[in-house]
């Protein structure tokens, strides 16, 4: 469907999320470029909401100020759409239910489409309340991403069989945030994935040190990272690009190492 499953094809994916907007579109854009040109897989954009369930207090203190930049979704496909000139690295959109939905589902996905967005991850979204989204993103030919979480137990085959693009484990419970230690067993989460899909699987929540994105790409095909990305916003501002560039650079550099 859409061109997500290439970031899987070289090997093992680093994946980092930006909120869009924080501190401004300008410097989203800056920073997705240089998370590209550093080696980033594939790159979630976050697109702020008000009431972000699913992040932990750096991720919505970055949904916050983005809010508060102005940030539109209009804005951000504006960004997108300039930003497609320069970066040809697979983007998908992460963000919330109602956003999609105020927009106009098929006016969304016909955006993501006209931007080469690949896929949508609602992390909010019941797997069994998907089909309001999934079907209309498939006639765009987005991916609806779903996420596997340590309590989905007995579900993990089913949600698993009826993925595209890529399967977003998330590592630990809770909300997203940096995790000194993640002691779900991953291995056996994928196990069950690998049993009924051939989709790409990445691991989430929590990976912020080179050394635990090497372990959970190891163990699965890549690693996600947010928190830490938007404590180098958070810190440098307007000024953060260079920073993520070389903290992306470093956290591809472990993912390859990863067996």
């Amino acid at each position: 469907m859409s061109n997500i499953r290439t970031a899987f094809q070289n090997g093992k994916a680093f994946i980092p999320f930006i909120t869009c907007g924080d501190p401004d579109l300008e410097t989203t854009k800056k920073v997705v470029k240089a998370a590209a040109e550093n080696g980033a897989d594939l790159i979630e954009l976050g697109i702020p909401f008000s009431d972000p369930t699913a992040e932990g207090p750096v991720i919505q203190g970055a949904n916050i100020r983005a809010l508060a930049s102005g940030t539109t979704t209009d804005k951000i496909f504006g960004m997108v759409a300039e930003l497609r000139k320069e970066v040809s690295v697979p983007l998908v959109f992460m963000t919330y239910a109602n956003v999609v939905f105020s927009y106009d589902p098929e006016r969304f996905m016909a955006k993501c489409c006209e931007n080469n967005v690949g896929g949508v991850i609602l992390p909010d979204l019941p797997f069994e309340e998907r089909e309001e989204f999934s079907a209309v993103a498939a006639q765009y030919g987005v991916d609806l991403i779903p996420l596997i979480a340590p309590t989905s137990a007995d579900r993990i085959a089913m949600i698993a069989k009826e993925a595209s693009g890529f399967i977003y484990i998330v590592s630990s419970l809770g909300v997203t945030g940096v995790r000194s230690e993640i002691s779900t067993d991953i291995g056996k989460i994928v196990d069950v994935i690998r049993s009924v899909t051939d989709v790409p699987c990445a691991v989430g929540f929590g990976i912020s040190k080179p050394e635990q994105a090497e372990k959970m790409a190891g163990l699965s095909d890549g690693a996600i990272v947010g928190s830490a990305i938007i404590r180098i916003l958070e810190q440098y501002g307007t000024e953060a690009a260079p920073h993520v560039g070389e903290y992306v650079r470093s956290m591809k550099e472990a993912v390859m190492r990863a067996r």
